[in-house]
């Protein structure tokens, strides 16, 4: 356990450190700024495509058609039972003929129906998912029911922004595993040049009984505050653009305000978002000295 003197002694040889690095230390912290502003942004990105998928799926209405004869107010309770079922709308035959006639423009309503022998249209049931993952697998759920003739959803804007949201996470994944390794090769060679700056410094300390931990343990630090220092910057810049956009989308039309609730994080998120950020930075920090640190050490 540290005490107040080992730990002065650790941040005055870090701040030592990192005065020392010079314009190394600009490069370092830009680059962790790019990396951890560009992962959060897919971070983000992803979560929102998420969430957009999902608010989408919930609005999504899915047409179930019934058998001719069946009411459609005696299937509501079974189906609203099911677990992934958020809402279920019954709309009569006679409902659904005169939407259709006002629809087509038809002034003779009931000379049509008399030449099409009746009213040919059937009970529906207009049913929403709770998500859009959920969507495919409630429509063979009610494919299944007795008295179900047909079961109708768009199903091609799911697939496609199923498709984005998993080609984005791929996306990001390959994004952030280069600018790690190019984060790190950055604060690798910043902390070799300050360790080689101070190398007399390191010689007396080894002769005087000195540990290797307590010796580079600052310079470790100094990745660590690097990492960090990357995280609050493009944490800034992050809050910066959402503010941005929150401005922008105060008064906004109908479709710009579905866009705007379906891409708003949770709290959860939100409070994760940052943690994520300072996370990345001190581990590709911390790792990033750990290289260059062991190299010397072992020369």
């Amino acid at each position: 356990m540290l005490n107040l003197s080992q730990a002065a002694y650790l941040l005055r040889e870090t701040a030592i450190g990192i005065r020392r690095g010079g314009w190394m230390n600009w490069a370092a912290v830009s680059t962790m700024t790019v990396l951890l502003f560009l992962f959060g942004i897919s971070l983000q990105t992803t979560w929102q495509i998420e969430g957009l998928l999902n608010h989408f799926g919930s609005q999504l209405v899915i047409s179930v058609y019934l058998d001719s004869g069946i009411d459609a107010t005696s299937l509501v309770e079974p189906i609203q039972a099911l677990p992934t079922v958020t809402q279920v709308t019954p709309v009569s035959k006679e409902v659904a003929w005169q939407r259709l006639t006002e629809e087509l423009g038809m002034t003779d309503v009931a000379g049509a129906a008399q030449q099409l022998n009746g009213n040919p249209l059937t009970d529906e049931l207009r049913v929403k998912a709770r998500t859009a993952d959920a969507v495919p697998q409630l429509a063979q759920q009610l494919e299944g029911i007795p008295s179900v003739s047909e079961v109708r959803y768009v199903t091609e804007a799911i697939q496609r922004l199923s498709e984005l949201h998993q080609g984005l996470r791929w996306l990001s994944l390959g994004i952030v595993s280069v600018l790690s390794l190019t984060a790190a090769a950055v604060i690798t060679t910043t902390i070799r040049l300050i360790v080689m700056a101070r190398r007399q410094e390191i010689e007396v300390m080894q002769l005087v009984g000195a540990t290797s931990l307590w010796i580079y343990l600052p310079f470790l630090l100094q990745g660590a505050a690097f990492g960090l220092a990357g995280a609050a910057v493009a944490w800034g810049l992050l809050l910066s653009i959402q503010q941005f956009l929150h401005h922008l989308a105060a008064q906004p039309p109908d479709l710009v305000q579905f866009l705007a609730d379906s891409l708003q994080l949770s709290l959860g998120q939100i409070l994760l978002l940052p943690l994520s950020l300072f996370a990345l930075g001190s581990a590709v920090g911390l790792g990033g000295s750990l290289i260059a640190v062991r190299k010397l050490a072992l020369r």
